[in-house]
């Protein structure tokens, strides 16, 4: 008998036994699901993050912030230096001029409805020109806020998710108080869990006479290092220039990294769990069929065929375990809507988990690494029975 074919004969022999042992084969592939399910769960909860913050960066589009700045928030741009910018070469333009706007970020508080307890909520000043730079901004109710006017947009993520901001209502921001006029989309981005106001209006409000950032459309994707070369070369200005998209992804980064970090952590803990059980569980059928291997021993095959039986069925019970686990945290937790804390800006970002193709071939292949270290010991111990003992066995 070809090696090949002892190595095929004996794994299928060895698996048409599983319904007899098959207590503890589900217990090893339950256990090995729950581990799959938690790893995918949050990671799950990063990539939809990371979607959320990234999703309506543009390469086209640049952000200017003063030198130094991680964050709008630590940023600062005077008037003077706002028309420099809007002057750059590589700005797309249209009947009105260039197209950009110069913004104001501050934080309030509201209540959320989930706890009722007050939570940081981004308010943005934005000019008109914002709504051509971002070219993401879809009305699903009401209108955009007028110039002048103490109006606010909200973004659908900071509706959902906040009380007392249905289109009508009122707000109290400072000493004024706020109109809801519009709840706006803007392609599961960042902006969704923001307010949008006239940054005109917002100024005074704050008693701010400056700007933090200033977004604009580029001519297109190429005009990006002209740009940047204007500004940054003009000995006059101190700022900083990304490209939106990479702006989004460096605010993402540290969250995400955070989240990933634990989930493996978490991950990694219950994976010894899952490994002793199906350590256990291999190990006990190798001790069930001490008599089988011996006497496949004494036919004639070899250690290999063995040591591949042993091993195939911890690594079917892992992937089955995996798809099993990988699946579920797909019908439960994909698309399903929570909030976090944006730690650059201290304000909550509302988002959508999401389970990728990605994220399940990785479950898939973390559940196979389990099943194939948990399936090694317990073939090698069957490969090293004795063949006249395990004759004898009863």
């Amino acid at each position: 008998m070809s090696f090949l074919t002892q190595l095929v004969s004996v794994a299928f022999f060895n698996l048409r036994t599983l319904p007899q042992r098959k207590g503890a084969a589900l217990t090893a592939a339950i256990g090995i699901a729950g581990v799959v399910g938690v790893l995918v769960g949050v990671l799950a909860i990063a990539e939809g993050f990371r979607q959320a913050m990234t999703a309506s960066g543009s390469p086209d589009v640049a952000v200017v912030l003063r030198s130094g700045s991680d964050s709008e928030m630590t940023s600062g741009l005077d008037r003077d230096t706002v028309r420099t910018i809007s002057d750059a070469a590589g700005i797309a333009t249209n009947a009105k001029g260039p197209i950009t706007s110069a913004e104001l970020f501050v934080i309030i508080n509201l209540p959320k409805y989930s706890t009722g307890t007050d939570a940081n909520v981004p308010l943005r000043g934005v000019e008109q020109g914002a709504f051509e730079v971002r070219g993401n901004i879809n009305l699903i109710e009401g209108r955009r806020f007028e110039t002048g006017k103490n109006e606010i947009m909200v973004g659908v993520g900071a509706a959902r998710a906040f009380a007392g901001l249905d289109v009508g209502k009122q707000i109290k921001v400072g000493q004024n108080l706020w109109t809801v006029v519009g709840i706006f989309t803007s392609k599961g981005g960042i902006a969704e869990s923001e307010i949008w106001t006239d940054a005109a209006v917002l100024q005074p409000a704050y008693h701010r006479d400056d700007f933090q950032s200033v977004y604009v459309k580029l001519a297109n994707p190429d005009s990006f290092a002209t740009f940047k070369d204007t500004l940054t070369t003009n000995p006059k200005l101190e700022v900083k220039v990304a490209r939106q998209s990479e702006f989004y992804e460096e605010q993402s980064t540290l969250v995400t990294h955070f989240i990933k970090t634990i989930g493996f952590f978490i991950a990694s803990l219950m994976a010894i769990g899952a490994l002793f059980g199906a350590l256990n569980t291999m190990y006990s059928a190798v001790a069930a069929r001490t008599r089988e291997i011996s006497t496949l021993r004494a036919l004639g095959f070899g250690t290999s065929p063995v040591i591949f039986s042993v091993l195939t069925e911890s690594i079917v019970l892992s992937i089955l375990g995996g798809i099993l686990g990988a699946g579920g945290a797909y019908l439960l937790f994909d698309g399903y809507r929570a909030s976090t804390i944006n730690w650059q800006t201290f304000s909550q970002v509302t988002f959508a988990f999401r389970v990728t193709p990605a994220l399940l071939v990785m479950a898939i292949i973390f559940a196979t690494v389990i099943g194939v270290i948990g399936g090694l010991f317990p073939a090698i111990r069957a490969a090293r029975l004795s063949i006249a003992s395990g004759l004898r066995e009863s």
